[in-house]
């Protein structure tokens, strides 16, 4: 019987790996060698602290999961995909993939492959309430389901970072940044696109502007709110951000906050650049290896993100299918550990500890 809590993860530094091509709604079938083969370093991907925490994973000889993403064009998707993916493998199993390319009527889609082929258990990442009749229909099926970023009622384990810990550190990192620079009621415009379909982005902005609002009172949050394409995001917000700046000349804007996660934050930082502006930065949630990038720049709009682990959130989806098809008690939730990201040095100190520097 499955247990009713919460659990979390340390954080554990990884290295990144080339991506997994998949093109469109397609599938791919893979099989590796059992879990205790000794060449799991070069065969997964997986680090050695990775390994070391998911050594207690059982077996998955035998078995068939199946994958499926939202998409793979972005580092996140790709890299809780790749985790997912590689750790089946390192245990012995066989993969059954899908890649929505983005699309979530695709990627719901895509679950009924899963019905056909005869998995044993299938891992889900990412995605809208499109893919929530594909799920139940798994389970009726007695297909277990375990969500990564995506909770649901049908699913057995849902994986994530803690969104609400997450967003309350961005909240402080905002904070930090403008009270070091000695403004006390910043005016913000917010990138907001998905809280209200996405429950976890809904968390993310509430715990920042909360945390934000307790930390500065008199902060002002510019309306109406912006909403970014899931789509082609960078473009689309440097355009947006374009027009933003036009309308807000110098001293009627501060800030840009991207709620739920940073591919659009790009946009917006090459907008601010474009303009030639000084007097506007960039906070936003995620902080993969680009944008930590672009943040470690001499004087870099972005000034503050939240690095997520990917990898490790799609790893530890893959050891709660493992363990619970192996009869064990798997938690409703699993949490993976998230860091704050103040200014130029703090990205440098967050690409090095998570490993994207190999």
């Amino acid at each position: 019987m499955t247990r009713i809590s919460r659990r979390r993860v340390p954080g554990l530094a990884f290295a990144s790996v080339a991506a997994l091509t998949l093109v469109g709604c397609s599938t791919v079938a893979s099989e590796s060698g059992s879990a205790d083969e000794s060449g799991a370093d070069a065969a997964s991907g997986t680090s050695g602290a990775e390994q070391s925490w998911a050594a207690d994973a059982p077996s998955l000889e035998g078995k068939t999961i199946g994958v499926a993403v939202v998409g793979t064009q972005h580092f996140w998707d790709r890299e809780a995909f790749e985790g997912a993916v590689n750790e089946v493998e390192r245990l012995g199993g066989t993969v059954i993939t899908t890649d929505g390319g983005r699309d979530n009527t695709v990627h719901a889609e895509n679950h009924d492959t899963f019905l056909t082929a005869g998995v044993d258990a299938v891992i889900t990442i990412l995605g809208d309430d499109a893919v929530e009749p594909k799920l139940k229909a798994l389970q009726d099926a007695d297909i277990p389901v375990f969500g990564v970023d995506h909770a649901s009622d049908y699913v057995v384990n849902n994986t994530q970072s803690d969104s609400v810990i997450g967003g309350t550190q961005i909240g402080d990192v905002t904070a930090d940044y403008f009270e070091s620079q000695d403004i006390t009621a910043p005016k913000i415009a917010v990138f907001n696109a998905f809280s209200e379909t996405l429950s976890y982005c809904g968390d993310r902005y509430d715990a920042w502007r909360a945390e934000l609002k307790k930390r500065l009172p008199d902060t002002e949050f510019l309306t109406p709110e912006l909403a970014e394409q899931f789509s082609s995001p960078a473009e689309d917000t440097r355009q947006q951000t374009l027009s933003l700046l036009e309308s807000h000349p110098e001293g009627t804007i501060d800030g840009i906050h991207v709620a739920c996660w940073d591919q659009p934050a790009i946009g917006a930082v090459q907008a601010i650049e474009d303009s030639g502006r000084d007097d506007v930065v960039v906070t936003a949630f995620d902080a993969g290896p680009d944008t930590l990038e672009i943040q470690e720049e001499d004087g870099s709009p972005l000034v503050g993100n939240v690095a997520q682990q990917p990898r490790l959130i799609g790893t530890t989806s893959a050891d709660n299918a493992a363990r619970y098809l192996a009869g064990e008690d798997v938690e409703k939730d699993t949490y993976v550990e998230t860091f704050p990201v103040l200014g130029q040095d703090g990205a440098a100190t967050v690409y090095e500890q998570l490993g994207y520097d190999q």
